[in-house]
């Protein structure tokens, strides 16, 4: 069937009208790693003309970057960012203006609310018995319970920001996920469920494969959000505007605790089925995720051994920014305060500001290292690293020198 659909578009190529369903479908009834050749082999003549196709270039460009992860384990590309479709979701950038920091809590409460919902959707499609995708290991009612729990508590501080929380009125799990699953549909915008749809290609068919793509999904979502705050953070101090430094730092910190919900929804995968996924993972790894390192350096400058280990060599263009003299918010306190600019009372908001992020920031580390040691055990990882004793040697960096717990100054820097 997909064969047919892809030939006649090809005969009337049209980036709007690109039979999307028919390739996801593929993907999912297999898992990607295991996509027949010929399909493979369609989608790579797609992407060769796409540049000849006409049409509104959003269009063209949700169609590159679909191909553009669909296509990664055949070109060789295949890695954590590719994994996660993360071109597909356009995450803001680093690289955008500062001037749009105050846009970044409501265009990732947005995503994280769509991806979140998504994924209590395909467990209640699951248990309703309404859905064939991904049907390896599906797990019991209890556990479905147990992950609506978790998402509620993960996304509803989004939907009160969006206004959406009210239509929540259900009491059980269950209930509650259905009323969020349909206000946060209609809430969408056609684009907006295009890209949700086109975010999740597992690599096989194990059910709990698509709750740990949507989490690891909102944890992205969640870096960038930091970065941005941190970011408007480090211009603020610049201009000796202590307040709004501290209104940016506040807002890191209370995205973070907003996150750790979705440690325990990950935490309801079903070991057996994420060790049986991750078999066919071998080259994506969380240690190449950009928005993490990014969150790191913005703090503070890694010491040397860290940014010449293979975690910052793994994201080579934050690595070529740490090269640069990249900016952090670590450095900006500390000239702020030595300079005279920021008054003891302001000096004292600032860094009770920053102690207060490095403190979760742990916190997020710590959940982080004891999820991992649940699911892989002494496993190593994937993406050709160490896993579990991996992270617990980075997991008491310091993440501030010049404002943090006083337990973090102690601490060796590994």
């Amino acid at each position: 069937m997909f064969t047919a659909e892809l030939a006649s578009w090809a005969r009337e190529p049209d980036p709007g009208r690109f039979p999307y369903d028919a390739v996801v479908r593929e993907y999912h009834r297999v898992g990607k790693h295991f996509v027949p050749a010929e399909l493979l082999q369609e989608l790579t003549r797609v992407r060769d003309m796409l540049p000849a196709v006409h049409g509104p270039w959003p269009e063209i460009r949700a169609l590159a970057s679909f191909l553009d992860t669909a296509l990664d384990k055949p070109d060789g590309r295949y890695d954590y960012p590719t994994y996660l479709a993360l071109p597909v979701l356009e995450l803001p950038s680093a690289d955008d203006p500062v001037s749009t920091a105050p846009f970044a809590r409501p265009r990732c409460d947005r995503l994280i609310a769509q991806l979140v919902a998504d994924a209590l959707d395909f467990e209640l499609a699951a248990l309703d018995g309404l859905s064939v995708r991904l049907p390896e290991m599906r797990p019991g009612e209890d556990l479905v319970v147990k992950r609506c729990k978790h998402g509620l508590r993960a996304v509803l501080p989004a939907l009160g920001r969006m206004a959406l929380d009210r239509g929540v009125t259900a009491t059980g799990h269950i209930d509650r996920a259905r009323q969020v699953r349909t206000l946060v549909r209609a809430d969408m915008s056609v684009a907006e469920r295009r890209a949700v749809q086109l975010s999740v290609l597992p690599v096989y068919v194990s059910h709990d494969e698509y709750l740990f793509l949507r989490v690891l999904q909102s944890f992205e979502t969640t870096f960038v959000l930091l970065a941005m705050d941190l970011r408007a953070a480090i211009e603020a101090l610049a201009g000796r505007r202590a307040e709004e430094a501290v209104h940016f730092i506040r807002g890191a910190e209370e995205a973070l605790r907003e996150s750790a919900p979705l440690f325990s929804m990950l935490a309801t995968m079903q070991i057996g089925s994420f060790r049986t996924f991750r078999e066919f993972t071998e080259g994506a790894s969380a240690i190449q995720s950009r928005g993490y390192k990014l969150v790191e350096a913005l703090c503070r400058t890694p010491d040397k051994e860290r940014a010449e280990s293979p975690a910052f060599h793994s994201v080579p263009e934050i690595h070529a920014r740490l090269a640069g003299g990249h900016p952090n918010l670590d450095d900006a306190y500390r000239e702020a305060r030595e300079s005279g600019a920021l008054d003891a009372e302001a000096a004292a908001a600032v860094e009770s500001a920053m102690t207060g992020f490095a403190q979760a920031l742990q916190r997020w580390r710590g959940t982080h290292y004891r999820l991992a040691v649940r699911m892989l055990g002494e496993a190593t990882g994937t993406g050709y690293t160490e896993g579990t004793p991996y992270l617990d040697s980075v997991r008491d960096i310091p993440v501030f020198h010049h404002a943090a717990p006083a337990a973090d100054r102690t601490v060796r820097t590994r």
